[in-house]
């Protein structure tokens, strides 16, 4: 059988934990292959909502296998807050599969991660301090700590000894900051040890296997193409591959075992934190996106910042993703617009540009060129068939679909589990 990727095809955001919820209860596997906790994926499942951090969305789906891949930086306090919060509700998080290859996030890298941003004071990136950069620029340097490290308090201490060592003369000279101390980092981390150890897998060798014996494996990336590290508005990026080489790398599976890469794209755009923007609205219409479509970061409560579909933003996720297909959320919240832009180019340096220019200069100075489509007024939420939306929603759709570059397989037209069209089946050929 095979793996699938399920991918945010913006700035993320876009509703990756809706989508793999829906299929959740037809694969055997769920897989996060990078991020930490500054991704934040909003799941609703009848009159309940979930927000999910760290761990997989389809921990919801009792008969799913949840998975952290290596890819991943965890950190320990934040998982098992999660899992916690999980297990009150009546959530069985039992089955949950840790590799001991995932790197951790510690509180030294925390501190950094905020002391930083703070130094840069304009010229921020507009990471969420929660030490992901940190701890992955420690994986890139070889002094990271991985999960495996825990059950080894010599190497555990050794490596914590390192790092201070280090990182106390920055915190201390360049920071101003009170040094971090050894034996409180060694002894809050020997603490998770026992909580941890029923958790941890090789889980490359156990996906792999899975798939050997006819299971199917989904892999869920956090934030989005845009946000990637080699690919993305750099440097205003995550820390990571969210793109789909990502999760060959963050999960131990070979690119021949992937059949399927469905992209996440809104019927409008999103993005948090800062970097160019070319369909940003900073105006009534964007204000009223974002009022709709409750568009708050999940893990942050930050606002986001709102603009109008981006073709050329998702050709370019076609393109570095090798996408097979869109699922289009958040349709609904353009419904009572009289007419819809949609950005089907740039303008720049007074020419017209096709696709996302490669030159970040060029990017922030790019000019959308806009198609209008005329809106609907009518309630989609109740439409569970492409039939059921009135005649300007399908144009708009079969536009997207036409402009972008891969077909839009599913549809969501509300919040719900259940408030999609699926017009293609996204686990078939």
């Amino acid at each position: 059988m095979p793996a699938i990727v399920l991918l945010g095809a913006q700035w993320g955001d876009e509703g990756k934990g809706k989508a793999t919820d829906i299929l959740g209860d037809r694969v055997d596997y769920v897989v996060r292959y990078q991020g930490g906790n500054n991704a934040g994926h909003t799941v609703v499942i009848g009159d309940q909502k979930y927000a999910l951090h760290l761990l997989p969305s389809g921990i919801l789906s009792p008969n799913v296998i949840p998975v952290i891949g290596n890819g991943v930086v965890i950190d320990p306090s934040v998982l098992l807050e999660e899992i916690k919060g999980l297990n009150e509700r009546g959530i069985d998080t039992s089955k949950l599969v840790i590799s001991s290859n995932a790197h951790l996030i510690t509180p030294y890298h925390r501190t950094i991660d905020k002391v930083s941003e703070r130094f840069l004071g304009k010229a921020k990136i507009g990471t969420t301090g929660r030490g992901i950069g940190p701890a992955y620029a420690d994986k890139i340097s070889r002094i990271g700590i991985r999960v495996q490290d825990l059950f080894d308090e010599s190497i555990l201490q050794k490596k914590i000894e390192g790092a201070l060592k280090d990182k106390n003369q920055v915190l201390t000279k360049v920071f101003n900051r009170k040094d971090m101390q050894v034996s409180e980092i060694l002894d809050e981390y020997l603490g998770y040890v026992e909580i941890l150890r029923p958790y941890i897998a090789d889980t490359a060798l156990l996906l792999n296997n899975a798939l050997e014996s006819g299971k199917t494996v989904l892999l869920e990336g956090s934030q989005g193409t845009l946000l990637d590290v080699d690919h993305g508005t750099y440097p205003f990026v995550t820390s990571s591959n969210p793109t789909a080489g990502g999760a060959c790398t963050g999960s131990g599976i070979g690119p021949t075992k992937i059949e399927r890469v469905i992209g996440i794209v809104k019927a409008y755009t999103t993005r948090v934190g800062s970097g160019p923007f070319p369909t940003e609205l900073e105006n009534e219409d964007g204000e009223k996106l974002r009022t709709i479509g409750h568009e708050y970061g999940t893990t942050t409560g930050r606002n986001r910042r709102c603009g109008w579909y981006d073709a050329p933003i998702a050709r370019f996720a076609v393109r570095i993703n090798g996408l097979t297909d869109f699922f289009l959320t958040k349709l609904d919240v353009l419904t009572g617009w009289e007419k819809i832009p949609v950005c089907v180019a740039y303008e720049i340096d007074g020419k017209r540009v096709e696709e996302v220019p490669s030159s970040q200069t060029d990017f922030h100075h790019a000019i959308p060129i806009y198609e209008y489509l005329p809106g609907w007024s009518e309630d989609i939420s109740k439409a569970r068939a492409l039939s059921d939306l009135p005649k300007n929603a399908r144009d708009y759709i079969a536009f997207l679909e036409e402009i972008s570059g891969a077909p839009m397989s599913a549809i969501g037209v509300g919040p719900g589990r259940d408030e999609t069209i699926v017009t293609r089946d996204l686990l078939t050929r």
